[in-house]
């Protein structure tokens, strides 16, 4: 479990997060949503240790980690996946899951992952994690090393950013097999209606504030246009 107490965030002298308090439960898929520039993945980044809170503290399981690092927080089970994923030029899709993993596992097990988020393992498995992957490569990646390290806190910032809509599709149903079996947190950012409609509850935010916070049948209301036949996130 994930608990927020009164979280502040300013930059450039502009208010980010304004009194954020937010309980994420074990065993809840949870999506947060808002317009653009609301604060959402600043938010994100303040529960893994990217950016840290002028005010307020951040509790895992009752601990205090407000001031543990990002490292102390993957150590704790934090994972996180970045709206733009990282590169890391000699070292491989393989090297890079067994790493998320801590453990030395199978090139089948690695195989498995990749295919999870719909890539062709065997044409990706022994590639550097580099310049010649696309940004939708990269992003597919980085969600299967955090679906392999089985995180007790799973972010995703936006994860079908620079994802096609056949990759995006396969992406969805990981996602719903994590909301049937994932035994911890599941915090994802997103606008996307198919991705909502996965959430156990959505937390929608506007200008560094939690508005509203429910099942997701009482929030795609609010948040989704009234006209059935186009159904469109209001926040795209």
């Amino acid at each position: 479990m994930i608990e927020l107490k009164n979280i502040c965030f300013t930059r450039n002298n502009k208010k980010i997060l304004d009194n954020i308090n937010l309980v994420l439960e074990d065993e809840k898929f949870y999506c947060l949503t808002g317009p653009n520039g609301s604060g959402k993945s600043t938010l994100a980044k303040i529960i893994m240790g990217i950016e840290h809170p002028d005010s307020g503290n951040i509790y895992l399981n009752g601990v205090d980690i407000t001031d543990k690092t990002i490292a102390e927080r993957a150590n704790l089970g934090i994972g996180f996946a970045f709206q733009e994923p990282v590169r890391f030029k000699g070292i491989t899709v393989f090297d890079l899951l067994k790493f998320a993993t801590k453990k030395n596992i199978s090139r089948n097990d690695a195989c498995t992952y990749l295919s999870k988020v719909g890539l062709c393992a065997l044409e990706y498995v022994d590639r550097e994690v580099n310049n010649s992957l696309s940004g939708g490569e990269l992003k597919r990646i980085e969600i299967a090393t955090v679906i392999a390290r089985n995180p007790s806190v799973a972010i995703f910032d936006e994860p079908e950013a620079g994802i096609d809509l056949w990759s995006f599709q396969n992406l969805n149903n990981v996602f719903k097999e994590l909301e049937a079996t994932y035994k911890g947190v599941t915090l994802v950012i997103s606008h996307q209606e198919k991705i909502l409609d996965i959430a156990d509850e959505i937390i929608l935010l506007e200008q560094g504030n939690i508005v509203k916070k429910g099942n997701k049948i009482d929030m795609l209301d609010t948040i989704l246009p009234s006209t059935k036949c186009c159904k469109k996130v209001k926040y795209e």
